[in-house]
């Protein structure tokens, strides 16, 4: 499902749809690279301050600075909704029929908040989408395997009611469980209606592999990857 071209991953199909643009870059990619690229140099580069949180944000023009909040949707051309990870899942969403498109960040907190299916639920909202027509797209991210998180983290994800399936009790530390960012969000994607047809996958573990930054791997790295989507003129 995945491809590497000028340093970046791209799902195949997404690469056919003549008025989308994508990405999911690895440690390779900067931001002075849009620039360089030929369908991206054009583009106005939207980035958020990124805070964990479920704040999503309706961008109908250019703000006048840099917005807080965790997830970005449009319909509008011309923009590039930028989202920075460097172990978190990275998801773009566009809607084949109006034509909007989403950059989603979700580490464990956004997940436990439900943003992705937020998003869809505003993408709906103020574009009038049907989950029947959304495709979404997973990025690279921290693999379950290497992903320990504490009980803190299970019971955050009980007491908002989700399921603990994508919990599994760490082999050697006692009191710690791996977690799957990935699974976790695709079933709040399946329980939105989202067909598991329309859900890929770029199916790397941020912290394996040497392309990738990890927040874990790398100690606390301030470095970021770049995933972005946008509509062309």
């Amino acid at each position: 499902m995945k491809e590497k071209l000028h340093s970046l991953y791209t799902i195949p199909r997404w690469e056919r749809i003549s008025f989308l643009v994508h990405g999911f870059g690895t440690r390779h990619w900067g931001e002075t690279d849009f620039k360089r690229h030929p369908r991206l140099k054009d583009f106005r580069l939207l980035f958020l301050c990124q805070i964990h949180s479920d704040i999503i944000h309706v961008i109908d023009e250019i703000p006048e600075k840099k917005m807080a909040g965790d997830a970005m949707v449009t319909e509008q051309p011309g923009l590039l909704l930028i989202i920075k990870t460097a172990d978190c899942l990275p998801m773009l969403v566009f809607d084949t029929e109006k034509k909007a498109v989403a950059a989603v960040h979700c580490g464990w907190k956004n997940t436990s908040q439900r943003l992705i299916q937020k998003v869809i639920r505003g993408l709906e909202k103020n574009f009038g989408c049907d989950s029947a027509d959304l495709q979404i797209a997973m990025g690279p991210c921290i693999g379950k395997d290497c992903y320990e998180v504490g009980v803190d983290v299970r019971q955050e994800f009980e007491s908002n009611g989700l399921s603990l399936e994508v919990f599994h009790p760490h082999p050697f530390h006692k009191g710690k469980y791996s977690l799957s960012l990935r699974r976790a969000n695709r079933l709040q994607l399946l329980d939105m209606g989202i067909s598991e047809s329309n859900i890929c996958a770029v199916g790397l573990c941020t912290h394996c592999e040497d392309d990738l930054l990890s927040y874990r791997r790398d100690k606390k790295t301030t470095d970021r990857m770049l995933s972005f989507i946008g509509l062309s003129f």
